[in-house]
């Protein structure tokens, strides 16, 4: 059995977890990327100063807040995320497991054996059948606001 990818982001959010981050402070995906739209990175080559670091807060803030979130809940869901992509980095996650279920020789399903956590989207799974061929599978992926489940597998499902 065969767990790969699940990591990947929507390309308007170059790269940040943003399903992941919503999902954590409790609102839609939609309302993070709008706060986030008011941001401007400082770069990759510096960290942002004091001045843009608290511009960055108050524009974040200014569209979270009305959700009831507050500046420690924000602080610790993104530092919680947060991850240098430039470096190879990936924010935090565990790889989920599962096993095969075959009954009197045939793949009839699969059990999660660790749901894992931090999937960004669902992952490729392949599954070995006792006959040797590769049988494609299809994962269902939950967000919730704890770290422990949100990006985690809540089902697997055989195709075809």
């Amino acid at each position: 059995m065969a767990v790969s990818g699940g990591y990947e982001t929507d390309p308007v959010d170059h790269g940040r977890p943003v399903v992941l981050i919503a999902a954590a402070l409790g609102v839609p995906t939609e309302v993070f990327r709008e706060a986030f739209s008011g941001v401007k990175p400082a770069g990759l080559d510096r960290g942002p100063t004091a001045e843009e670091a608290q511009k960055n807060k108050a524009a974040l803030m200014s569209v979270l807040a009305p959700y009831g979130i507050t500046n420690e809940q924000l602080d610790e869901v993104s530092n919680y995320y947060r991850y240098n992509g430039s470096k190879g980095q990936l924010w935090q996650h565990q790889p989920a497991t599962a096993e095969a279920i075959v009954t009197d020789g045939v793949l009839t399903g699969v059990a999660i054996t660790n749901p894992g956590s931090g999937y960004t989207s669902a992952p490729t799974i392949k599954v070995k059948a006792p006959d040797g061929t590769i049988v494609n599978a299809v994962a269902t992926v939950a967000y919730t606001n704890d770290f422990r489940t949100n990006g985690s597998l809540t089902s697997i499902t055989l195709q075809p």
